[in-house]
């Protein structure tokens, strides 16, 4: 049976099995199911004679109180700095034995028990996994991240128009034609006899007839002269908005060769290619 050991441990005795650019998240940010926060990956076990990583040992501290468990490498993905368990859930974690940094771990043995442990009846459905070889392999794709501008509008009130309305007073002269009556008398020469004497009806017999007149009669209606109403239009404006952003490129020079981040090349001297194919589990 394959031996695991830790990273740093093979890191200061044989560190020649390991290759260059091997795969090392320890204290990168773990994440779980959902891309919660659960914790840290606090160390890595790889196989003793062939350097490939197998395990990551992350501390749970963020779903338990303190809880560190083995999780198959080939589980995770990197991100930048981070590293996300995509279909690890609590109950999963709840449910494995603690890492104990004192056990001798072998790979086969460890696979077995998780091929078990993961395809359980004591785990929810959507809790089990069915493992195989791929589940133990470490991630060997690195994501290169960008960061994008994007712009939101909001909508602001930037004025107020009211109308309103006032009442204003003047004088209206009006011509009105009216009419009036007045008494005229009318004498007729009659040259007839009567029976009466005169002085008969004195003061008894008069005649009247009445005078009318129009009067100006004034009133007020109200009209609706003219209607108002309240609109508004939309202009559109451009407006420059300058921002910094970043963006991860791969170290590499014009001609192909890797470089570091000081634009040197790098170099693999002294590194045999059995050794290469050793560090990549061929």
């Amino acid at each position: 049976m394959s031996k695991l050991v830790r990273l740093h441990d093979i890191e200061a005795n044989h560190r020649e099995v390991l290759g260059e650019g091997y795969y090392n998240p320890i204290g990168s940010t773990a994440y779980g199911l959902g891309e919660e926060k659960i914790g840290k990956v606090q160390d890595v076990l790889v196989e003793a004679d062939t350097g490939k990583v197998r395990y990551l040992v992350v501390d749970a501290g963020g779903w338990f109180f303190s809880k560190e468990v083995l999780v198959p490498a080939g589980l995770s993905r990197i991100v930048g700095d981070d590293v996300y368990f995509d279909s690890l859930t609590k109950d999963q974690v709840e449910a494995m034995e603690p890492y104990d940094p004192d056990y001798s771990y072998s790979y086969q043995e460890q696979f077995d028990k998780d091929r078990a442990f993961y395809a359980a009846d004591t785990l929810p459905a959507d809790s089990r996994l069915d493992l195989n070889e791929t589940h133990y392999t470490a991630p060997n794709t690195l994501e290169l991240l960008e960061e994008r501008l994007t712009v939101n509008k909001d909508r602001i009130v930037s004025g107020v128009v009211s109308v309103g309305k006032h009442v204003v007073t003047e004088d209206r002269r009006v011509e009105v034609d009216l009419q009036e009556e007045h008494a005229h008398i009318e004498r007729t020469a009659v040259d007839r006899p009567t029976d009466r004497r005169i002085g008969d009806d004195l003061g008894a017999d008069t005649i009247s007839v009445e005078l009318e007149a129009e009067r100006a009669n004034v009133t007020k209606q109200t009209y609706v002269t003219e209607e108002i109403s309240l609109g508004k239009t939309t202009e559109t404006r451009t407006e420059t908005i300058l921002e910094t952003i970043q963006r991860e490129e791969l170290n590499v020079d014009d001609l192909g060769n890797v470089v570091d981040k000081d634009g040197n090349i790098v170099t693999y001297d002294g590194i045999t290619a059995d050794e290469v194919r050793r560090a990549r589990g061929l």
